[in-house]
């Protein structure tokens, strides 16, 4: 358990500075920004990297949306839920503190400016209300979970996992940091909260019930639906 908790805490750290920090410090940069699509493909990128690091040390969850997913699928022991949690957790607050520290070295820096905190209404990127946020947080979660549960079903090739793994994250960025700055990620949403502060621990809620609740379906459903296929085929 110790060498599954330093992994979890350690990927969710490369996910949070890797993804974070491209949104902080390389998005906007004057005139060689990478922009929506590099935050995106930084997201996917992280999570595919570690799936392949420490996948087969802890099954790089790095996400305490996917830890109970994967054990409202059956795929994990409840008593294992609350330690990745924790480790999850930390690695994003510590992800975060590192951040921090880099990001305030430049001139006018300013943490109030938003940190990638996650956020609705006023907070959203876009504008989007707070229905808006909390649908496309559960629905694209949901859909997270059915694409890990599937490619990493037994049924399925093993090996591959992780490339449409950091794939799905990809596109769920693509289509969600307008709306919410992507969260999908209840410990990354956590990391930046504590550092703006005000208006992003106040929403923080939405960015644990949302994902949570997506995830929890998404399980539920996946394994329902192998259980349905598994007595089909016999």
């Amino acid at each position: 358990m110790s060498r599954r908790f330093a992994a979890e805490l350690i990927g969710t750290f490369w996910l949070v500075f890797g993804g974070c920090g491209t949104a902080v410090i390389s998005a906007g940069f004057p005139k060689v920004g990478v922009g929506l699509l590099g935050v995106a493909l930084a997201f996917g990128l992280t999570l595919l990297t570690m799936a392949f690091t420490i996948g087969s040390i802890s099954g790089c969850h790095i996400n305490p949306a996917v830890t109970i997913g994967l054990w409202a699928g059956k795929r994990f022991p409840a008593n294992e839920v609350l330690p990745y949690i924790i480790a999850q957790v930390i690695g994003g607050i510590l992800a975060s503190t590192v951040l921090y520290v880099i990001a305030s070295g430049a001139a006018g820096f300013d943490v109030s400016a938003g940190f990638a905190a996650n956020g609705y209404g006023d907070h959203s990127p876009g504008g989007y209300s707070l229905g808006a946020a909390f649908v496309a947080e559960v629905v694209l979660t949901f859909m997270f979970l059915i694409v890990i549960l599937g490619s990493t079903d037994k049924r399925v090739p093993a090996g591959f996992a992780p490339i449409p793994i950091g794939l799905v994250l990809t596109l769920i960025h693509l289509i969600s940091i307008p709306i919410t700055n992507t969260s999908v990620n209840p410990a990354r949403s956590t990391g930046p909260a504590l550092f703006v502060g005000g208006w992003a621990l106040s929403q923080l809620w939405l960015f644990w019930v949302a994902p949570i609740a997506g995830a929890a379906i998404g399980g539920f459903f996946y394994n329902w639906l192998g259980v349905e296929e598994v007595t089909a085929s016999k």
